[in-house]
């Protein structure tokens, strides 16, 4: 079973604090309640992944992330790996082509050259396997802090595919949820590389890049997708709350159909976290109405990518909007959003 999440207790600060930039409740409280309101503007409001840019009379999406991981080089991936596929992946799940990206590295001293190579080197393999170039950069470097060595900020654009409409204004009751693989690899592998905490699994982040596994999606159903989104930083939990408080349903997600190996969940339960909660880098969630679900699973499962894809959930009218897990047993409990941040510096 699944665990249930505890929460820590909510309190009040006036300093930013780690846990405000885990994805959970407390960035999204830092967000609205400090930064949105100043810089409100129509492209900025719907709070997506991404922006459809007008340039030139046509639209150009745009998006942009930083990465910061402890440690920079760890089971399955590196930081370099990160950058590339997370900036990708918030292009693809906009329904955009990736085209290009920026590159921006903050060098800590001290950090050895040989790992700078490794992970730049990883960036060229990552950018390769998406398809896209590095098309312009910047490097600082900076005095000791943290110990993490290298944090990295991307941007990218790609081009909008015709005639797409994605997000949450179409989801209707009896739409139902995909997931496009195991959940809650990255994190936990990461986890076990960690200084003071390792230990032996076989886990390896997930982290790869999804513009060709949406591609597959998008070219047997792209009319009845109705939203795409990667489950990185608050994991699959993360999502699914912001989904039923952007469109008042509420969504039904069955535990039994949640894709997680034994490995993980074995290891999320010797830790203590709920893998609804733990963030992935190579993971899609689908919502598509309930006629193209099984066209949208088989193009999941013949991808590369997508072989353990499952149907996990379906929306509904129950009021008022909330998600709930049905467990094994049969019984229900009320999945949340982490409250602030399980795994410090994982993205």
């Amino acid at each position: 079973m699944i665990p249930i999440n505890n929460r820590p207790a909510q309190t009040d600060t006036d300093r930013i604090i780690l846990a405000h930039g885990g994805g959970g409740e407390l960035t999204r409280r830092l967000l609205a309640e400090h930064v949105l309101g100043r810089l409100s503007n129509p492209l900025l409001d719907p709070l997506t992944d991404g922006a459809f840019v007008p340039v030139g009379g046509a639209p150009v999406c745009f998006t942009t992330d930083a990465y910061v991981v402890t440690p920079v080089e760890f089971p399955g991936g590196t930081i370099g790996d990160l950058a590339v596929c997370g900036t990708v992946n918030d292009l693809a799940v906009m329904g955009a082509v990736p085209q290009a990206l920026s590159l921006a590295l903050i060098i800590e001293e001290g950090l050895p050259i040989a790992t700078l190579e490794r992970i730049v080197d990883a960036i060229a393999a990552s950018a390769e396997r998406a398809g896209v170039v590095i098309a312009t950069g910047d490097t600082k470097v900076i005095e000791r802090r943290s110990g993490d060595g290298l944090m990295i900020t991307t941007a990218g654009v790609g081009a909008p595919r015709p005639v797409l409409a994605l997000g949450t204004g179409g989801i209707v009751p009896g739409d139902v949820v995909l997931v496009s693989g195991r959940i809650a690899e990255h994190g936990l592998a990461v986890m076990s590389a960690r200084e003071g905490l390792a230990f032996t699994t076989s886990l390896l982040s997930d982290v790869a890049p999804l513009n060709g596994l949406i591609a597959a999606i998008l070219d047997v159903a792209a009319g009845e997708v109705r939203f795409l989104r990667d489950p990185t930083r608050g994991g699959l939990a993360g999502v699914l709350c912001d989904l039923a408080e952007a469109t008042g349903l509420s969504i039904d997600l069955d535990e039994a159909a949640v894709p997680i190996s034994p490995v993980a969940a074995h290891t999320a339960d010797m830790l203590g976290l709920d893998p609804l909660t733990v963030a992935n880098e190579g993971k899609c969630v689908i919502v598509a109405a309930a006629d193209a679900a099984r066209r949208v699973l088989d193009a999941c499962r013949t991808h590369p990518l997508g072989g353990h894809a499952a149907i996990v959930g379906t929306f509904t009218e129950a009021s008022p909007p909330l998600v709930e897990l049905i467990t094994r047993a049969g019984g229900r409990r009320i999945v949340q959003r982490p409250y602030g941040e399980d795994l410090p510096r994982i993205c």
